[in-house]
């Protein structure tokens, strides 16, 4: 199953102009994005409100992550603070699963944010979250959090966004979205049962069951049940699961 690093703004010094800071919106979008991940199975490692940029890229680095994805939100320069709108998608410019993943989630944001138009992939070599993991990176600048038509749609549609923002994931990774519902337990009712990276027969194994296995299941996609079972994640035929 792929894995991302998970990076919402540690900045709590940035104020938005409606109350509250970039790392608690950012990390409102990430608390919503966990729903969604676990039910397409993508799993995450997530940064905390105490570090810092630099020790979230130390942290991404020593992991074996297929994406590094950090959320921000947008500030004018002071001269034309409240001015500026829009959506800003970054990725390094020589990294192509970086641009390829950049231009999906811009293409995709421009369904859910109010000026289309304004809503771009960018490359940069400037920004550390982007240029120096060692995952293909991500930096998402939302909205600008100092206008406040920005603020505001970030506020009203935190959900949305992150529900946005996983959608693109999936079709990144080239694997089903499948709505969050509440996870349900199951039990195994075959000898040995393969868990599978993909939904289908010819994907890659990366774990088993035997019968009488329990599993969590968090979602169910085109006969496929996506199941976490001793840390390991995947997805299992729904015939070979007994849901309980």
């Amino acid at each position: 199953m792929p894995t991302i690093y998970l990076s919402p703004s540690t900045q709590e010094f940035n104020p938005y102009i409606i109350g509250g800071t970039e790392e608690e919106y950012m990390n409102l979008i990430a608390d919503a994005m966990i729903p969604y991940l676990r039910a397409s199975g993508i799993e995450y490692v997530r940064n905390t409100p105490d570090m810092t940029a630099a020790s979230s890229i130390a942290a991404s680095n020593a992991g074996n992550y297929d994406l590094h994805l950090a959320l921000h939100s947008n500030a004018a320069p002071p001269a034309r603070s409240g001015e500026i709108r829009g959506t800003d998608v970054y990725f390094y410019p020589t990294s192509a699963d970086g641009r390829r993943a950049a231009e999906i989630i811009a293409n995709n944001l421009k369904y859910i944010y109010p000026n289309p138009e304004d809503v771009r992939a960018i490359s940069t070599t400037t920004i550390g979250e982007v240029s120096r993991t060692r995952a293909p990176a991500v930096l998402i600048e939302f909205a600008y959090h100092d206008n406040l038509q920005d603020a505001n749609w970030i506020r009203n549609n935190i959900n949305d966004i992150a529900r946005n923002v996983v959608q693109s994931l999936t079709e990144y990774f080239e694997i089903p979205f499948v709505e969050p519902g509440p996870v349900r337990v199951g039990v195994v009712n075959a000898d040995r049962v393969n868990i599978r990276n993909r939904p289908n027969t010819s994907a890659g194994v990366v774990g088993s069951l035997n019968r009488g296995d329990r599993v969590e299941v968090d979602g169910e996609t085109f006969g496929w049940y996506i199941v976490r079972s001793n840390g390991i994640e995947g997805y299992v035929s729904v015939d070979f699961i007994d849901l309980l």
